[in-house]
């Protein structure tokens, strides 16, 4: 067997001094960097100062029964990997601390100590594989939460252009249309008639610039900026026609992260426009509350719903919806009735 690239530090937890030692010259002779415990104590001591890679213990101690020092163990957020060492006629019970987390068992028996460095190989392979996949999971969530934010940059960048560059200069043009009407009222009727029509453009235009810019930045930098921009949006949907649009919330509602009432934000106007462009709706209702632990925001609408078969699939606005619950750590869940509309309902866990 070649000897590990690094020497993995392995802590052997057995209360047979003869066991323990041989079990401990097998593991040193494959390369590894081996402690030993002969006992609970001695184990929970020695994880005070070193953490081991890996553990190998001993399901039966003098001083401490195994399943109880597993529990002491596994607090806190990083548990140790740990392997059951057992006795013959005891593989149910191994099976059973398995399930609590261990990643395989070697049974005490005459080939013991020539399976030992294998199996432990094998493990220690296994808890790199899985500890690369959460890094590449980790790192894949962190590109993705880099994607959002930069796109939400953007956003706020060419809102921020709409409402002081465009929008500033057709409010001039405004005024200066609205000058030269009172210059030309006496002289030029006609003329002023028409400077009248233009200056009813310009000032339609400038209304169209600022909703456009604040559709593109709606989230301000207080805590309730969330709470005023969801009004917002109802209002802002009333006045397109057609459909009504109503925002409850009781009592006031703070999000301080102005990144995560972003997120929220963005899930309210993908579930409204969903309403508005595919179900037909009526009427639409966003509710905002705050229970405890807990953020509830949600989107109800008394549309066609979903088709049967997309319920659970994700088209690109249910899958940007779920991504943006995904990158705050918020769950998305999505109820629909055939012909008795969709309700989305985003729940984000809450420090006290």
């Amino acid at each position: 067997m070649p000897p590990p690239a690094h020497a993995p530090h392995i802590l052997i937890v057995d209360d047979d001094e003869g066991l323990l030692i041989l079990m401990a010259e097998s593991l040193r002779a494959a390369g590894y960097d081996v402690a030993t415990a002969g006992s609970g104590r001695a184990a929970l001591k020695h994880l005070d100062g070193r953490k081991p890679e890996l553990m190998l213990l001993d399901l039966k101690l003098r001083d401490v029964d195994g399943p109880a020092l597993l529990d002491k163990f596994q607090q806190g957020q990083a548990p140790v990997p740990f392997i059951v060492v057992t006795g013959q006629g005891d593989e149910k019970i191994a099976v059973e601390v398995m399930k609590r987390g261990a990643f395989d068992y070697v049974i005490k028996n005459t080939a013991l100590l020539d399976l030992l460095p294998g199996v432990v190989q094998r493990v220690l392979g296994t808890i790199a594989q899985e500890k690369a996949l959460a890094d590449a999971q980790a790192e894949h969530r962190r590109l993705e939460a880099e994607v959002l934010a930069a796109s939400e940059r953007e956003r706020q960048s060419i809102g921020a252009d709409l409402h002081d560059g465009l929008g500033q200069q057709l409010t001039a043009a405004e005024l200066m249309c609205a000058a030269l009407r009172e210059d030309t009222a006496g002289t030029d009727p006609a003329l002023a008639k028409r400077l009248q029509q233009v200056s009813a453009l310009l000032r339609e235009a400038v209304a169209q610039t600022r909703y456009l810019a604040r559709g593109l930045v709606p989230v301000g930098h207080s805590p309730d900026a969330l709470q005023t921009g969801l009004a917002e949006l109802a209002e802002r949907t009333n006045n397109l026609g057609g459909v009504q649009c109503r925002f409850e919330c009781r009592g006031t509602v703070l999000v301080p992260n102005r990144a995560v009432a972003g997120h929220l934000y963005r899930i309210a106007q993908e579930a409204t426009n969903n309403a508005l462009k595919h179900a037909s709706a009526g009427r639409v209702t966003i509710r905002l509350a705050k229970k405890p632990g807990r953020l509830l925001l949600e989107v109800s609408d008394d549309g066609t719903g979903l088709p049967k078969d997309r319920t659970g699939q994700s088209g690109v606005g249910l899958g940007v919806m779920r991504h943006r619950a995904g990158v705050i750590g918020a769950e998305l869940t999505i109820r629909s009735r055939r012909r008795a509309g969709v309700t989305v309902l985003c729940e984000l866990p809450i420090n006290p």
